[in-house]
């Protein structure tokens, strides 16, 4: 029987779309040497995406959120400072609000090459980013036990992530576009449930013997064990607009993988419930984002976000300590209270239209603020979480 406690190292990748300072549109063909001194210049934590108009940062295994959150604000800084010199910006959130790109132009590679050619007219509407988030788990057997259990917390995740209220110049109604978009695709949305390793090996090897897929690079769900690292890999987010909101998200979600350790350690498990409910929840999330009631699925009930929040923090809030991140999660609080990008985007659209503005001015203003707030420094330390009350 296992007694050592996993590492809980951490990693972060976040996506980036390219934008054009000038017409705050996306860039569909951004130079080549961009990306290539991006690539040079943070030692290779830089990497293409699918779309050429899209960029990847990732940091190293971390051992702590505050070497994390380090890491990946050098990261914003050093893409944003490159890519100004070309006239373009990057931008953190999951769609752009305006842009209309008819035929995307996808990165060199066959591994691009061949997911256009299987998903075809899904494929060329990915003009989508999403902020991944890697916890280190050593054992196979404890990355799907956790992952069963973690699959609970996927709609509380992404209600606190939401940041693609707009597609092609239109407001969706949606807090998280991307969502709808990305079901587009095969092997996405909440993961299966499996009882050990071993099944889920014999399923993927299924898929892979008969040339489906070759890895479980090719499975998009919110949650993966990964194919290339001892971790477990959260998928489900939004990416983050404040550069604090992606840290919180992070730590949190590491808080909860150490709590759900922490229950199979004692012989203890986080209840299943029926995949129909967690998927409603989902649902809930990626339509309302956090304004949305959540079923308690304990209760059987609709409950506040901010309540089911509150319980989340107190949750974890011993593992958060231990882990030394309880300012990071805690900063859900200042989150939930100012609102998700999603909020923001569509508030400043809102008063730009109020004040005058045409839609396309008012569209290029949330442009603008992605832009800055991308580039902005961290700023989670100037928050006391004590001094934030519940909305």
């Amino acid at each position: 029987m296992r007694t050592k406690e996993p590492a809980f190292s951490l990693g972060i990748e976040e996506e980036y779309l390219l934008v054009d300072l000038a017409t705050r549109d996306l860039v569909s063909d951004p130079p080549a040497e961009l990306l290539q001194r991006c690539i040079a210049e943070t030692e290779g934590r830089v990497s293409p995406e699918f779309l050429r108009s899209q960029l990847e940062v990732k940091t190293s295994v971390c051992g702590s959120v505050s070497a994390m959150r380090r890491e990946l604000s050098q990261l914003r800084l050093k893409v944003c400072e490159i890519a100004a010199e070309y006239g373009i910006a990057p931008i953190a959130a999951s769609t752009h609000p305006f842009a209309r790109p008819h035929q995307p132009l996808h990165s060199d590679g066959e591994r691009y090459a061949a997911i256009a050619r299987e998903v075809q007219a899904g494929a060329r509407r990915m003009v989508i980013c999403g902020m991944h988030v890697h916890v280190g788990l050593d054992d196979d057997e404890l990355r799907i036990d956790v992952m069963n259990q973690l699959t609970y917390f996927v709609p509380h995740l992404l209600a606190l992530s939401c940041s693609s209220p707009f597609w092609e110049g239109d407001e969706m109604g949606v807090q998280s576009f991307r969502l709808m978009l990305l079901s587009s695709l095969p092997r996405t949305g909440l993961p299966e449930r499996f009882e050990s390793y071993g099944e889920f090996r014999r399923h993927l090897d299924a898929l892979v013997r008969n040339g489906l897929i070759e890895d479980t690079t090719k499975i998009w769900w919110d949650i993966r064990p990964s194919s290339r690292y001892p971790t477990l890999e959260t998928r489900v987010f939004d990416c983050c607009t404040h550069l604090d909101d992606a840290v919180c998200l992070a730590a949190l979600n590491l808080a909860i993988v150490r709590m759900l350790y922490r229950l199979r350690r004692d012989n203890k498990m986080w209840r299943p419930y029926p995949r129909m409910l967690v998927a409603e929840n989902r649902w809930r999330a990626m339509r309302f984002g956090s304004d949305a009631s959540l079923l308690d699925l304990a209760r059987g009930e609709l409950t506040p976000f901010a309540d089911l929040l509150e319980d989340l923090l107190s949750l974890v809030k011993d593992d958060a300590t231990e882990l030394d991140c309880l300012a990071e999660t805690e900063h859900a609080r200042v989150l939930f209270k100012r609102g998700t990008s999603a909020h923001q985007q569509l508030d400043i659209y809102q008063a730009a239209r109020s004040q005058g503005a045409t839609d396309g001015e008012a569209l290029s203003a949330v442009v603008g603020w992605l832009v800055k707030t991308t580039s902005a420094p961290p700023a989670l330390l100037q928050f006391p979480t004590s001094a934030v009350q519940r909305a």
